[in-house]
């Protein structure tokens, strides 16, 4: 398909996300790709290392910020519907598009709430960026062991197969599809001038 017969996205895919959804989507997207690679090094540093304590406030902090995020996007998803994918995707692909996005929702509220829970129930506390202490639950070693397994062994692979899956969607849809799912979730662009 070559770049003349792209569809208008306006009309074939039934408008945009409000710009509240837009903002939403992209900030939390944005703490995503800094949360994993924060992850990744303070679980690899030694015990020791100087900002390891630091890596793992933000961790807990950015992971506290998604899910409020996440919590308010449902929110005010409910009281503003996604606007339809009218043309153009077969059946199977508005399906599974509903399916990844309700997956990746509760991926995104599952981790930071099972990062909430092992370390709250196993007595580490936790700050808010240094502004605040968020309250710790009774010490409980089974929650806190299974909120770890849970975080750890499940949640991560589940958190790196939804992004990968809706990254990987995205690509198809603006470097083969072309027709203008992404613009769904992206400003209107004013036309350019002369």
């Amino acid at each position: 398909m070559d770049s003349g017969s792209l569809v208008n996205s306006t009309t074939t895919f039934g408008g945009r996300y409000t710009h509240t959804a837009q903002a939403l989507h992209w900030v939390t997207a944005a703490l995503m790709f800094v949360i994993l690679p924060i992850a990744w090094v303070m679980v690899n540093m030694p015990t020791t290392a100087q900002f390891r304590g630091l890596l793992f406030t933000l961790h807990k902090s950015v992971g506290l910020t998604i899910v409020v995020l996440v919590a308010v996007r449902i929110a005010w998803r409910a009281k503003h519907p996604v606007p339809p994918l009218e043309v153009g995707l077969a059946r199977w692909e508005k399906a599974a598009a509903k399916a990844s996005h309700w997956m990746l929702y509760v991926v995104l509220v599952g981790m930071p709430i099972s990062g909430y829970l092992l370390d709250a129930a196993g007595g580490y506390s936790i700050s808010y960026f240094g502004l605040f202490s968020v309250p710790l639950l009774p010490k409980s070693a089974a929650l806190s062991s299974v909120a770890t397994w849970v975080h750890v062994a499940v949640g991560q692979w589940l958190v790196y197969t939804f992004i990968f899956l809706h990254v990987a969607a995205s690509v198809w849809h603006i470097s083969v599809r072309r027709d203008g799912v992404l613009d769904r979730m992206l400003p209107t662009q004013e036309p350019r001038r002369g």
